[in-house]
C-alpha cells in the first residue's frame, strides 16, 4: 500500500472521519471528535463525537476498509448510560440502559486506511494527541458527574 506523508494523511483522515460522522450526525460542529479502536464486544473502528454540555457521546461504528458507517450511530448521555469505566488497558468502558457495552481505546496515533477509487487504499497516520487528551479529561468529568460519591470542593 502507498504511505501518505504524516499531514496530508491526517488531513485527509480527519476529513474523512468527520464526513463519516455529519453522514449520522447533522450537527457534528457541536461535539469533538476522536478516532477509537474497539477492544471487544463492539470490537472495531468507530469515531466518536462528545461534548462537555450537556455531557454526551456519540458512537459511530466505521467500516475499517472505506472509513464509512457501518451501523448506526447511538447516543449516550444522562437518560441512558449505565455505566463508564476506565479499563486496566487504559481504555474506556461505556454500557447504556438497552445492555449495549462498548469497549475502546483512544490512542493519540492511529494507522487507518484512506480510500480510494476503485477499492484502492493508501495506510495513512491520524494523529490526535490533543484530541485524545481532550477525551480523556472528557471521561474523567463525565465519570465524575456519575458518580454520586464525588462531591465537588467550593
Amino acid at each position: 500500500m502507498e504511505t501518505l506523508n504524516v499531514e496530508s494523511s491526517d488531513d485527509i483522515l480527519k476529513q474523512l472521519l468527520h464526513e463519516a460522522f455529519d453522514a449520522q450526525i447533522p450537527n457534528f460542529g457541536s461535539y469533538n471528535l476522536v478516532a477509537a479502536a474497539g477492544t471487544s464486544g463492539s470490537a472495531g473502528l468507530k469515531v466518536i463525537g462528545f461534548r462537555r454540555e450537556p455531557a454526551e457521546l456519540i458512537l459511530c461504528p466505521l467500516n475499517p476498509r472505506n472509513l464509512r458507517p457501518s451501523e448506526r450511530a447511538v447516543s449516550v448521555n444522562n437518560t441512558n448510560v449505565s455505566h463508564v469505566a476506565l479499563v486496566l488497558d487504559g481504555g474506556y468502558e461505556v454500557g447504556t440502559s438497552t445492555g449495549r457495552v462498548y469497549r475502546f481505546n483512544v490512542p493519540a496515533r492511529l494507522s487507518l486506511n484512506i480510500p480510494g477509487a476503485e477499492g484502492a487504499a493508501a495506510c495513512g497516520l491520524l494523529a490526535q494527541d490533543d484530541d485524545a487528551a481532550d477525551f480523556a479529561d472528557f471521561m474523567n468529568g463525565f465519570m465524575d458527574h456519575l458518580d454520586p460519591t464525588i462531591q465537588e470542593i467550593s
